[in-house]
């Protein structure tokens, strides 16, 4: 992807999370990097980008724009998958993944604020799980249940502000479409990985 190409996704991509108009967001984004963006990255795929189109095509008017470009960028994208298909399943494996745009590796160097997408395949349920990293979730298209701790279960919808503090183990849920999210982390130590929960 050209670098014009993603100054204007991560422009896109801030200008929503401002759009939101959450004190919650607005604070991840006083972190937002002001740095040049690196030099363009071998883009890497995912079997989960499959997804992707069907999901823009859906996502409502707050985010329709933001994601009709990631849908045009998303080849020129790095995409990754965390842990591996031992600990997860195959299925799962196949049906998840994720790219950074801002962060200690996406386009936009930060090392205190990472901001990328999560994109979640129907009928999959991302078992619970946990980081030092504080985060923030905001759903682009697709209705999700999401859980935090021993709490229950509960939908939430496009648009919504899901938080999970830091050291919260949390869970998601896909019922018969994909989940299409912009996340947030903020820390100190940005590289850190994920962790399963009894597993």
């Amino acid at each position: 992807m050209s670098a014009a190409g993603a100054a204007n996704l991560i422009a896109q991509g801030q200008q929503l999370l401002a759009g939101l108009h959450s004190p919650l967001v607005a604070e991840y984004l006083a972190l937002w990097p002001s740095a040049p963006l690196r030099a363009a990255p071998v883009p890497a795929a995912v079997p989960a980008l499959r997804h992707l189109a069907g999901a823009a095509n859906l996502a409502p008017a707050f985010s329709a724009a933001f994601a009709a470009a990631l849908k045009t960028a998303a080849s020129g994208l790095v995409w990754r998958r965390s842990y591996t298909p031992e600990v997860l399943g195959p299925d799962f494996w196949d049906n998840y993944g994720w790219t950074e745009l801002v962060g200690p590796t996406g386009p936009a160097p930060s090392q205190r604020l990472a901001c990328g997408l999560l994109l979640l395949g129907p009928a999959m349920t991302y078992p619970l799980h946990h980081h030092e990293a504080e985060e923030i979730y905001v759903p682009l298209s697709g209705t999700a249940d999401w859980k935090l701790g021993g709490q229950p279960w509960q939908a939430a919808a496009p648009g919504s502000v899901i938080h999970h503090p830091s050291n919260q183990s949390h869970a998601m849920r896909t019922a018969d479409a994909a989940l299409l999210a912009l996340y947030l982390w903020r820390s100190e130590y940005l590289a850190q990985k994920s962790q399963m929960v009894d597993r």
